[in-house]
């Protein structure tokens, strides 16, 4: 057995994929690459692949984490050539390499993750700045989300851990985002522009990182 971990991107072609459709489309890729998967136990087997933080529809990604285990060694060299010409546009690989088996599952070790989110807006780049610096300098900042029929109320700023000015360019700007992702809780980058006072959807989305327990 082996357990190997795949760094890849998510661009603008497939955005709009679901959780679902990701899993299926990598799974498909790694039978015709020949990687010699292994499978769970039980009824239904299905291979033993898991993304580390699901990315939400429309949102790009730089970072996303998947770990795969093999039921034979494979080279991460070997995997890499193997695998990328079967690759859609729009998944990109980036790294792969080799992790101990006895590590914590990938999704457990998830604790942030950084965006940078494209806004519009008719302040100045001071003005922004101004209101990252308010926000972080609350204590907290009751919030309330409503979804479908239900309304969930919560302290929207124990979420974020860093808000940054990335660039301003007139009508719009770029705000980087340190949000919290882990197992109990998880910030929403739209929720938090909301909060911050900017009443339009962002222009989009990109995850750059994600930070996993230990760095």
């Amino acid at each position: 057995m082996q357990r190997i971990r795949v760094t890849f991107s998510r661009g603008e072609e497939v955005k709009y994929l679901s959780h679902l459709d990701l899993m299926r489309l990598w799974e498909r890729a790694l039978r015709r690459a020949d990687i010699p998967l292994a499978y769970s136990q039980g009824f239904s087997p299905h291979p033993r692949i898991s993304i580390a933080a699901p990315l939400p529809i429309g949102v790009t990604s730089s970072s996303e984490i998947m770990d795969i285990l093999l039921n034979k060694r494979f080279s991460p060299y070997f995997f890499i050539n193997a695998v990328i010409e079967q690759l859609p546009n729009g998944i990109g690989l980036i790294g792969v390499e080799q992790v101990a088996m006895q590590l914590p599952s990938l999704q457990s070790q998830v604790r942030k993750a950084e965006y940078c989110v494209e806004l519009e807006t008719g302040r100045l780049a001071l003005e922004v700045e101004e209101e990252l610096k308010s926000f972080m300098a609350k204590s907290e900042f009751p919030w309330q989300h409503r979804r479908d029929h239900d309304v969930r109320h919560y302290d929207i700023r124990s979420l974020v851990d860093r808000l940054w000015l990335v660039e301003w360019m007139g009508s719009c700007c770029t705000v980087g985002m340190c949000l919290r992702a882990d197992s109990s809780a998880t910030g929403r980058a739209e929720q938090v522009t909301l909060a911050l006072g900017f009443p339009n959807p962002p222009k989009s989305i990109h995850r750059t990182k994600l930070i996993l327990a230990g760095g």
